[in-house]
C-alpha cells in the first residue's frame, strides 16, 4: 500500500527537512516519491507538524518493579479512566496495556525500560510483550552482582570481564547497559548506608569508581551503541550535584550517559542547606563532550518512586505518601517503591525548577534527552503539560507564580528566556535518542526509515497540542487518528547480541551450579518470550 502524508510542516534535522512537503510510505517504510505513482491513501497533514516518532530512552514500564508498584498502590488500576480524580492516585496508572496506547496517542513509537535485572529478564520481557503498538527495549543491570564484583576485585582481565557483560546482554535481549549506585546496594547488605563515588564495598575492596569505569570500558570494548547508563550514587540529597561532577570526571573522554541529573541537581546553599545546583552541572555538560544526560523533571502531583537504588529507597520510606512502601534486599540487585507526592512547597518548587534548568542551560539538544524518570519524577502522561514548560517561558512563569519564592530564588530559572523550538524537540526526543541507542532505522523521516510518523496539529496550546497526535503511523499502519487508537498492534523487542568466549561460559556454568544449584540454561530464554505475533481480539484499548 502506497501512503501520502500531504502538506505537512516536516521537522526532519537528520535529513535537513524543516518545511512544507509529502512523505511517501510504501510496505512499512519510508521511500522518496514514486514517479508519476498515485497514492492508495491520501493523509491531509495541512496546518500540522510532521516528526518521526518519538523515542523514550528512559521509563519504567515492566517488570518486578513496576508490578510490586502496582500491588502496594491497587489505586493504580483506577487511573485513566473517564473519572479524574475519582482516587487519590487517579492520575498515575499504566496498565501493561494501557501503557502502549498512552504513549502511542502522544506520537512516542520506541520505549525502553532502563532497569531489567538479568535474573528477572523473562519475567520482564513478557510483560513488555504484552505492551501494544509501541517498540520496546531494555537496558540490563550489572553493578551489585557477585560474580562481577569478585571478577574486578581479583583483577580479572578485561576480556573476563567482557565476556560477561557479552553473556549478560545477549542472554538477557538487552540494548545496553546500566548500572545503579554502583555497589551501593551490595554495600546496603553489610549495613552501609552512605555510599559515594569513591568508597568501598566492604566484602569485596573495590570502589564504586572502580565498578563504573570497569563497565564503562567493557561496554566500550564491545562495540555496544548505547554508552553506559549509569545512576550515580547519592541521588536526592542535598550536595549530591559534587558526585555527579565526580562521575562526568571519571568519563575521561569516553562516552557516559548519566540518568535523571535533576536527581543530582542540588547544592547545600541557603537557610534550609539545600539549593539548586543545574546550572553548575549543566556548565558541566556543556564542557564535556562525551557525556549524554537525561534529565528526569519533576511534575507536581501524586506518583511512586520505583528504583532498584535500595540505599536511597530505604531512608526515603520516612517521606512515604501515602504512608506505605516497599524494600527488596535480594540477590545482587535490590529494589524499593516508595510512594511520593510532590508538592508545591519550597523542595518541590526547587526540584521542578532544577529539572527545567537543566533542559534550558545546556545547549546543545543532541546530548539532553526528555524523560521525567517515570514515574519516579512524574508519570510519562505528565510529558505534554512538559513540552509546554520548554517551549514557552510564560507558562513557566505563570506556573512558577504559584511556587515557592524562596526556592526560586536559589535557582537561575527565572532569568532564563530560552524557548525549545520545534527542531530542537525533534532533535531531543526523535534523532538524538535513536543515534544514542545505535537505531539508524528510525529518529529521521528520510529514505529507508521504518514509517514511524507523528502528526500534530499546531496550536497555539502546546499541552494539548502533545496530549492527543492528530495521526500516529506504526510502520505504517495508522495506528492513531485524531487523538483516538485506531488500530491495535504488537510491537517488536530491540536487542543486540555480542558473543561471549566460550571459557566464560563454562566458569559461569560452574558458578551458578556451586551459588544456586542451577544450569546456566535457566538464565536463557527463548525468541517467543520477547515478541507476541498473534492477531488482537476485540479490545478495547481504554476502558
Amino acid at each position: 500500500m502506497l501512503i501520502r502524508v500531504a502538506g505537512g510542516e516536516i521537522i526532519d534535522p537528520v535529513n535537513g527537512r524543516n518545511g512544507i512537503g509529502d512523505l511517501w510510505v510504501e510496505d512499512g517504510v519510508i521511500v522518496d516519491p514514486p514517479p508519476g505513482a498515485q497514492p492508495d491513501r491520501t493523509v491531509d497533514a495541512t496546518g500540522c507538524i510532521v516528526m518521526a516518532g518519538a523515542i523514550d530512552i528512559h521509563s519504567h514500564i515492566g517488570g518486578g518493579n513496576v508490578n510490586t508498584a502496582r500491588l502496594l498502590l491497587p489505586e493504580h488500576h483506577f487511573a485513566h479512566l473517564p473519572r479524574p480524580g475519582a482516587t487519590p492516585l487517579s492520575n498515575l496508572g499504566w496498565s501493561t496495556f494501557q501503557t502502549g496506547c498512552l504513549y502511542a496517542r502522544m506520537g512516542f513509537t520506541t520505549v525502553v525500560e532502563p532497569a531489567m535485572p538479568p535474573g528477572t529478564a523473562l519475567h520482564t520481557h513478557l510483560e513488555l510483550a504484552d505492551i501494544p503498538i509501541i517498540d520496546k527495549a531494555t537496558l540490563a543491570v550489572l553493578g551489585n552482582d557477585d560474580f562481577l564484583l569478585s571478577l574486578i576485585r581479583d583483577r580479572a582481565s578485561s576480556e573476563m570481564i567482557e565476556d560477561y557483560v557479552a553473556w549478560t546482554v545477549a542472554s538477557t535481549r538487552a540494548l545496553g547497559v546500566k548500572t545503579i549506585n554502583a555497589g551501593g546496594a551490595a554495600a546496603f547488605k553489610e549495613n552501609v548506608r552512605t555510599f559515594s563515588l569513591d568508597d568501598v564495598v566492604p566484602s569485596y575492596g573495590v570502589s564504586s569508581r572502580s565498578i563504573v569505569k570497569t563497565l564503562q570500558a567493557a561496554v566500550t570494548s564491545l562495540g555496544v551503541p548505547h554508552p553506559l547508563h549509569v545512576h550515580c550514587n547519592n541521588l536526592g540529597v542535598p550536595g549530591s550535584a559534587d558526585t555527579a561532577a565526580a562521575t562526568m570526571e571519571a568519563a575521561e573522554g569516553v562516552p557516559l550517559h548519566l540518568a535523571h541529573l535533576q536527581f543530582y541537581g542540588y547544592g547545600k546553599e541557603g537557610k534550609r542547606r539545600f539549593s539548586s545546583a543545574a546550572s553548575r552541572l549543566a556548565e558541566l555538560v556543556n564542557s564535556t563532550p562525551e557525556i549524554t544526560i537525561d534529565v528526569g523533571q519533576v511534575m507536581f502531583g501524586q506518583t511512586v518512586t520505583i528504583s532498584m537504588d535500595v540505599l536511597r529507597q530505604y531512608p526515603a520510606r520516612k517521606n512515604a505518601h501515602p504512608k506505605k512502601s516497599f524494600i527488596i534486599d535480594g540477590d545482587g540487585e535490590s529494589a524499593g517503591i516508595v510512594p511520593y507526592r510532590y508538592r508545591k512547597d519550597f523542595y518541590g518548587s526547587l526540584q521542578w525548577a532544577a529539572g527545567l534548568e537543566l533542559f534550558l542551560l545546556i545547549d546543545d539538544p543532541w546530548r539532553v534527552f526528555f524523560t521525567t524518570d517515570h514515574p519516579n519524577g512524574a508519570p510519562f502522561t505528565a510529558y505534554p503539560a512538559l513540552f509546554a514548560l520548554l517551549m514557552d517561558r510564560e507558562a513557566r512563569r505563570r506556573t512558577a507564580e504559584n511556587l515557592s519564592k524562596p526556592a526560586l530564588a536559589l535557582t537561575t530559572l527565572p532569568t532564563i528566556d530560552r524557548e525549545y523550538t520545534f527542531e530542537e524537540i525533534a532533535i531531543m526526543t526523535r534523532a538524538a535518542p535513536a543515534r544514542l541507542l545505535g537505531l539508524k532505522d528510525r529518529g529521521h523521516l528520510g529514505q529507508g526509515a521504518i514509517a514511524d510518523i507523528a502528526v500534530y496539529r499546531k496550536d497555539r496550546d502546546i499541552e494539548k497540542m502533545f496530549a492527543a497526535a492528530a495521526y500516529v503511523f506504526k510502520d505504517g499502519e495508522m495506528v492513531v487518528e485524531e487523538g483516538e487508537i485506531t488500530a491495535l498492534r504488537w510491537g517488536k523487542t530491540l536487542r543486540i547480541a555480542p558473543e561471549p568466549d566460550k571459557a566464560m561460559l563454562r566458569r559461569m556454568e560452574s558458578y551458578h551450579q556451586e551459588r544456586y544449584g542451577l544450569s546456566l540454561d535457566w538464565f536463557v530464554f527463548p525468541d517467543w518470550a520477547i515478541d507476541r505475533e498473534e492477531p488482537f481480539g476485540e479490545v478495547p484499548c481504554i476502558a
